[in-house]
C-alpha cells in the first residue's frame, strides 16, 4: 500500500497512478509567480495557516482531497470528494502564456461535470507531460464506468 501525501488509502488491488499536488498559492509556472506563491504561502505559514489540495488518480477513480490548518496542527476541515465518472463532461489541459508570454507557459488540468469546474495548475514544463496527465485522468474515469 503506497503511502500518500493526501493521506487516501487506497483500496484493496488499487494502483496508484499520480498524485497531482495542487499549486494553491502560485497563479502559473512563471518563475516570478512562483516566488510570489511562495511568499504568500510563508506569510499563511507564520499566520499558521496551512491549505494543502491534492488529486489523487488510481487505476479505479479519481478523488479530491483539501485539508485546512489553523494555527499550525489543527485540522479545521478536510474535503475527500470522489470524482464520478458520470458526472463528468469533459477533461483537458489548458496552455497559457504567463507574463504577457515572454516567460514560460501554465498548464493547468481542468476538468467539468455538472455540478462543477476544477482546475489546477500542473507542476510540468511541457505539453507532452500535460497530455500524460490527462490521458491517466481519462483512463481512470473510463475503466470505472
Amino acid at each position: 500500500m503506497a503511502d500518500l501525501k493526501s493521506g487516501l488509502v487506497l483500496g484493496t488491488n488499487e494502483k496508484l497512478v499520480m498524485e497531482l499536488e495542487a499549486e494553491l498559492w502560485a497563479t502559473s509556472s512563471n518563475p516570478i509567480a512562483k516566488l510570489i506563491g511562495k511568499l504568500r504561502k510563508l506569510f499563511a505559514l507564520i499566520l499558521g495557516i496551512r491549505r494543502n489540495g491534492f488529486i489523487v488518480i488510481t487505476d479505479k477513480r479519481v478523488v479530491e482531497v483539501v485539508q485546512c490548518k489553523a494555527l499550525w496542527i489543527f485540522n479545521v476541515g478536510k474535503n475527500v470528494k470522489y470524482v464520478l465518472p458520470s458526472s463528468v463532461k469533459e477533461v483537458g489541459y489548458t496552455k497559457e502564456g504567463t507574463c504577457l508570454g515572454m516567460f514560460c507557459q501554465s498548464y493547468n488540468l481542468y476538468y467539468e461535470s455538472f455540478t462543477q469546474t476544477t482546475s489546477v495548475l500542473l507542476p510540468v514544463a511541457g505539453e507532452k507531460e500535460a497530455q500524460d496527465v490527462v490521458d491517466a485522468f481519462y483512463k481512470a474515469i473510463n475503466a470505472a464506468q
